[in-house]
C-alpha cells in the first residue's frame, strides 16, 4: 500500500491551523452531504432538472472543499515561512554589530539568496527585530540603573521614587509605568 506524504502533510497543516479556519471546513461538507442525498432523491424520482441543479450545486460544494483546503494550505504556508524567515533574520541581527537596517538586508540577501525576492518582509521583519533589541537594551539599562536608586530611597513611598528618578533620569519619562511597576516589586522583595 503505497503511503500518501501529500494527505500527511495537508492533515498536519490542518491540525496546526487555527479553529476558524478548522470551522470554516465544515460547512462546505455539510452542504455536500445535503447535495448528495438530494441527488439520490432527484435519481430515484427520475426529474431531470432537479438532477441537472442539483448536480451543479454538488459540484460547487466540491470545488468549495477544494479552495478552502487551499487557503488553509496557503495560510499554513506563509506562517510557516515567516516563522522560519523571523528566526533567521534574528539570529543573522544578533550575529551582526552593523544595527543600519538598509545594510542588515542586503548582507541577509547574500547570505540567503533565496529570500531575494522577500525583500520588504525581511525589511519590516529587520526593524520589528531591531526595535526589540533597543526595547530590551533599554530594559536590561533600566534595571541596573534603576536598583541601585532604589536602594538609596527605600524608605520613600512608590510615588515619590518614581518622580525623582524621572527628575534624575528624564530619558525613562516614557516608560513611568513599567518603572512604577518594578517599584512595587522591589518594595515587596525588600519587606
Amino acid at each position: 500500500m503505497p503511503r500518501s506524504g501529500r494527505l500527511r502533510c495537508y492533515i498536519k497543516e490542518f491540525a496546526e491551523s487555527p479553529r476558524f479556519e478548522k470551522l470554516s471546513f465544515i460547512p462546505p461538507f455539510l452542504v455536500l452531504i445535503v447535495e448528495i442525498i438530494l441527488l439520490r432523491h432527484a435519481l430515484s424520482i427520475n426529474e431531470g432538472y432537479v438532477i441537472a441543479l442539483t448536480s451543479i450545486l454538488l459540484i460547487l460544494s466540491a470545488v468549495e472543499i477544494f479552495l478552502v483546503g487551499g487557503e488553509i494550505h496557503d495560510h499554513y504556508r506563509r506562517t510557516n515561512f515567516d516563522r522560519i524567515l523571523t528566526i533567521r533574520l534574528d539570529d543573522f541581527i544578533t550575529k551582526k554589530r552593523n544595527k543600519n537596517v538598509q545594510s542588515l538586508v542586503e548582507e541577509f540577501i547574500e547570505t540567503y539568496p533565496g529570500y531575494s525576492c522577500n525583500r520588504n518582509e525581511i525589511y519590516h521583519i529587520a526593524c520589528q527585530i531591531l526595535e526589540t533589541h533597543k526595547e530590551e537594551a533599554i530594559e536590561t539599562k533600566l534595571e541596573k540603573t534603576l536598583t541601585p536608586f532604589f536602594k538609596k530611597n527605600k524608605d520613600k513611598n512608590v510615588d515619590d521614587i518614581l518622580s525623582e528618578f524621572i527628575k534624575k533620569y528624564p530619558n525613562y519619562k516614557k516608560y513611568s509605568s513599567e518603572i512604577y511597576e518594578k517599584i512595587c516589586q522591589l518594595k515587596v522583595q525588600t519587606k
